[in-house]
């Protein structure tokens, strides 16, 4: 998910990683390539993951610094061309600590019922914005980088970023938002700049 830093309250998270630190987690981290519309892995449903491995802490790490390389707030592992329920998230402000966040397997079990609406972009679509009334508060449960199980009660901006991210791991994007017109409009646009220029 693209998104501005969230300078609002946020949820007391785990101690937040210094980036700056030259050490061997943040040292053998890569960035991938984010896979964009019309793209038809992005409408698949992705797999669960059956174990935190060094494979999956792997893939989230890379996941993380894609996504901060991108900019943006969060990243789904189908984003990426892995149909795993993997998403990685840090809504800290741009003067705060990195707070970033791991998920696997993560699945809202309560929703809130006051409202929010923001503007959401979208990593695996460039440049498009839309408007999107989602529940404020969510509470969402999830295995860690670690391998153990987390229950998190999320608000404001956070609750919009993992309620987007969950919907990348159901095959849904923001598009599917807006009335069919729109967004077939879209995705004309992308597919037409897909298209090899004329010689």
């Amino acid at each position: 998910m693209v998104g501005t830093r969230s300078q609002e309250a946020l949820p007391v998270l785990p101690v937040p990683i210094d980036r700056s630190r030259s050490n061997a987690y943040f040292n053998r981290m890569s960035k991938l390539e984010i896979i964009k519309i019309p793209d038809p892995i992005l409408r698949e449903a992705s797999a669960p993951v059956e174990t935190v491995d060094e494979n999956v802490r792997r893939l989230m790490d890379d996941m993380l610094e894609t996504m901060y390389d991108a900019p943006g707030v969060g990243l789904a592992a189908i984003q990426v061309g892995i149909p795993k329920r993997v998403i990685v998230l840090d809504v800290a402000g741009d003067e705060d600590e990195p707070q970033p966040l791991f998920m696997a397997n993560p699945k809202i079990v309560r929703l809130g019922e006051p409202m929010r609406m923001h503007e959401e972009g979208c990593l695996s679509i460039p440049s498009v914005h839309v408007e999107i009334e989602r529940p404020a508060e969510v509470t969402v449960q999830y295995v860690d980088r670690d391998g153990a199980e987390q229950e998190l009660v999320a608000d404001g901006l956070l609750a919009t970023a993992v309620q987007h991210e969950i919907d990348h791991l159901d095959g849904k994007l923001i598009i599917d938002f807006l009335s069919r017109l729109k967004r077939d409009i879209i995705i004309r646009k992308f597919k037409k700049q897909q298209r090899p220029a004329s010689v």
